[in-house]
Parts: structure tokens; C-alpha cells; sequence
């Protein structure tokens, strides 16, 4: 697991380890035993079920819990065309199911598939349940973002929020990052089976995070306005040209070039399984850090690059990260104008 460690005395975090064993309560200084108890909010929906599917088969983590406004009363089990069933019926009350695990003094983390609006508010329940949440809601805003913060600040807890869990298109991210520097002419590419959502949540962050490092792209046609030569996003010159064709694999392709040179950057997402590891990766990260003081804990997959203040060190922050003792992640993190690269994240 790589580590970079920072010249301030950050807050103190205890790891739990995600081992099986039978469930027992224990005081808050001992690390707990139990399998984390998962609930999916949102588990009717195709990355819902694969979530379920993907929880049931990790170690050290079981679904608890099915909360949908459809298919209400059916076994969780059953709709994910599992094998057997989990005797877990899809209910579409949150709060019931939070106040069942708290009572069983498990550790929770709550999956959030919901919607923009919703997000807050589940979040909150979550957290007066003592439990973590997972946020996976595209097009989520920057004020939910904040207001999440200023909620996990106050009840010295976290919660992930998560543009992307695909792997995949943050290692995509990163190795644009790394081009940009040295290539003045980037456009990018997608394609998409359906025009909702265009240009996607992916090619706007893209686009977003080669827009705020101080490079000026394609500066011979900056200001053409002709519509066949894509949408400008971000006022750096950076192109996004969406493809609607019904067929086509959901793809993201970022072309760079130079004198005599072409250099691209290609992604392709042929199921919703490849958000799985993401997710995995993502809830145990979550649940391993608690809060000792005051000092609030952020965990962001970012929407786009944050700017923290922390002990007067300012950190531009992209993609992955957990700001704990030592910042651990898979991308780049820039601190005072220094770039440290970090390889090896913890599988």
C-alpha cells in the first residue's frame, strides 16, 4: 500500500480488520470482528442487484439489508437471480433497516444508488444510525458535496462520494493528467448507447481536471464556435465530441498530439461489473478509519478537483483519496506545487 506522509499532525484514524468471525460486541477501543453489514439503498436497480451479488461474495462483508421503491417485498436474493435466496426482502423504508442493524452493534455502511436529491438525506439518516455511507449518485452537485462535509464534519464521521467507481477511468484520468503536460492539443471522444446525461459525467471530469492545471489546449481554434467541432468545456480549450449510437460499448477516448505524433487514451465499460471492484475497495476503505478528535474525516472519489486547507497546506485533491494519517490512493495528489506520484494502491 503506498503512502505519503505530510508535515502536519493530521487526526489519527483506528483500523478495523474485515475478518470472519462470529458476532459479538466489543468496546469502542477493540477492533471489530463481525462481517460489515451492508445495505443497498437503490438494490432494485441493475447496479443495485450487481452490488448485492458483488457484497454476498466478499470477504468480510454481508448484504443486510434491500432498500427500493420497486419490487418492494420481494427477496433481494430471488432478484438478483442468486442461487438461493438471502431471506432479505426489498423494503422501502431506510430508517427500519438502520434501526435494526444499530441494534445489533454491528458495523454498517450504507450503498446510496439513489438520486441527487435523496442523497442528503440518506446520508444524514445513515449518520445518526453511527454508520458510513457509500455515495454513488452521478450528477451529484458540488452544494451537496459541501453540505455532506459540513454533516460528517459535525458528526465527526465520513462518506465516500464517488463519481466513478470504475477503476479503469480513474487510471484513464491519471494518464491524461500526466500527458497534459506535454502535449498542447487535446480533444476528447465518447460514445454512449442513449443521449441521456451528454457530454457524460466522465468526459465533463475529464475535461474539468485538464481545465484547472494551467494549460491552454488547441489554441489555433479556441474561439470556433462552428457546433460539428465539438463542446468546449471549461475555458482551457478542451473538446468533448459525444457519439449517440445504439450498439456501441460505452467508451471514452482521449486523443493528444504533438509535431509528428499522436497519443491516445482509450476506456471501454462493457458491463456494470467493472464498478464492482471499485465498490469493494471503496467500503472497506470506509470502514476501517474512525475519528479519535475533532478534526473531521473526508473520503472523496471527487467530482472534480477540491481545494482543502488543512494546517495552511493547501492540496489539490483529484479522484481517490483518503486523508488519514498518511494519504493513501490510487491517482495523483499536488501539494504546494510539488507532484508526488503514488503506485501500488492497496488491491
Amino acid at each position: 500500500m503506498a503512502t505519503l506522509s505530510y508535515h502536519f499532525h493530521p487526526t489519527v484514524y483506528k483500523s478495523s480488520p474485515n475478518t470472519k468471525a462470529r458476532p459479538s460486541i466489543l468496546c469502542s477501543m477493540q477492533p471489530s470482528q463481525s462481517n460489515v453489514k451492508v445495505i443497498v439503498n437503490g438494490a432494485a436497480k441493475e447496479i443495485g442487484r450487481a452490488a448485492v451479488i458483488a457484497v454476498t461474495k466478499a470477504r468480510g462483508m454481508e448484504v443486510a439489508g434491500a432498500v427500493d421503491s420497486y419490487l418492494v417485498g420481494e427477496d433481494i436474493g430471488k432478484v438478483c437471480d442468486m442461487e438461493e435466496p438471502l431471506e432479505i426482502p426489498i423494503i422501502n423504508d431506510l430508517t427500519m433497516v438502520l434501526g435494526s442493524i444499530s441494534q445489533s452493534k454491528a458495523t454498517g455502511v450504507v450503498i446510496d444508488f439513489t438520486d441527487p436529491s435523496t442523497v442528503y438525506d440518506n446520508v444524514k439518516q445513515a449518520t445518526a444510525f453511527g454508520m458510513k455511507s457509500v455515495v454513488y449518485v452521478p450528477r451529484i452537485k458540488l452544494d451537496t458535496v459541501a453540505a455532506l462535509s459540513k454533516l460528517c464534519e459535525k458528526a465527526s464521521t465520513g462518506c465516500l462520494v464517488a463519481p466513478t467507481l470504475s477503476i479503469g477511468s480513474i487510471l484513464l484520468q491519471q494518464a491524461a493528467i500526466s500527458a497534459s503536460f506535454h502535449y498542447n492539443n487535446v480533444e476528447i471522444v465518447e460514445s454512449r448507447a442513449s443521449p441521456a446525461d451528454l457530454p457524460s459525467p466522465n468526459a465533463t471530469q475529464i475535461a474539468n481536471n485538464l481545465s484547472n492545471l494551467g494549460q491552454i489546449y488547441n489554441r489555433q481554434d479556441i474561439s470556433t464556435d462552428v457546433l460539428a467541432r465539438g463542446q468546449v468545456l471549461g475555458e482551457d480549450g478542451v473538446r468533448v465530441h459525444s457519439l449517440v449510437l445504439p450498439g456501441l460499448v460505452s467508451s471514452t477516448t482521449v486523443h493528444f498530439s504533438g509535431p509528428g505524433e499522436i497519443y491516445s487514451l482509450k476506456h471501454d465499460i462493457t458491463d456494470v461489473q467493472c464498478l464492482m471492484p471499485g465498490l469493494i475497495l471503496a467500503i472497506r476503505k470506509v470502514v476501517r478509519l474512525k475519528v479519535t478528535n475533532q478534526m473531521p474525516f473526508y473520503l472523496l472519489f471527487s467530482s472534480s478537483i477540491l481545494l482543502l486547507s488543512i494546517s495552511k497546506v493547501r492540496i489539490v485533491l483529484p479522484f481517490f483519496i483518503i486523508l488519514a494519517e498518511s494519504g493513501v490512493w490510487l491517482g495523483e495528489i499536488f501539494v504546494e506545487h510539488h507532484f508526488f506520484y503514488l503506485q501500488n494502491p492497496e488491491p
